[in-house]
């Protein structure tokens, strides 16, 4: 079409887009790649058996404050007050608790004695031993608390998580809280299993 305005001449073209049409041969094509796609992702799902995941206990936020009421417990009888922190099996915190009277930095310690025993798997004391053997080179680890007081903390053969004290009277009374804490779990199998048997008996 063509438009004079003054000594000017516009051409204005108007074009329409085809619709595409599609190749029958090309959709058959992509059914039967997306059929394909369909059976593999079928077949990895049934490969997926009851075998092939590992299903672990895990410690709760109730769990974790009836283990750090153990503790606190266990520390007043014995009149000491540390700090107490409580994580679970990666050794993120769930339960901390600090007295008045404990002093400032036994917050920190305590948290970093409990990650280190939960993820480690084993007592912090042991670390502090094989350190003090002469095993410098294991102070190098990232986020690791080598320091007397920290517990894991098992239920069914399983560790579960961990509890850290800092801040009692020695080392060792920091370690004995903290078993006192962990073993919360040991008392409720033995009474779970005493009850058990008492039931079969009659």
């Amino acid at each position: 079409m063509i438009n004079d305005v003054g000594d000017a001449a516009f051409r204005f073209e108007v074009r329409v887009p085809r619709c595409p049409t599609q190749h029958p041969k090309n959709m058959k094509t992509k059914m039967k790649h997306f059929s394909v796609i369909c059976s593999f992702v079928l077949a990895v799902t049934v490969a997926l058996r009851a075998e092939d995941v590992v299903i672990k206990p895990a410690l709760t936020l109730d769990g974790a404050k009836k283990v750090g009421e153990a503790a606190m417990k266990y520390s007043k009888e014995n009149n000491c007050m540390p700090s107490i922190a409580i994580v679970d099996a990666g050794g993120s915190l769930l339960y901390f608790v600090r007295p008045e009277e404990s002093f400032s930095a036994g917050a920190n310690v305590s948290i970093g004695k409990a990650r280190t025993a939960a993820i480690f798997k084993k007592p912090t004391s042991f670390f502090e031993d094989t350190i003090n053997k002469g095993r410098f080179t294991m102070t190098a680890l990232p986020d690791f608390t080598p320091l007397q007081g920290g517990v894991p903390i098992v239920f069914e053969g399983q560790i579960v998580g961990a509890i850290g004290c800092s801040g009692a009277k020695s080392a060792a009374q920091d370690e004995a809280v903290a078993m006192a804490g962990a073993a919360i779990f040991e008392k409720t199998r033995e009474m779970t299993q005493t009850h058990n048997e008492a039931n079969m008996a009659r």
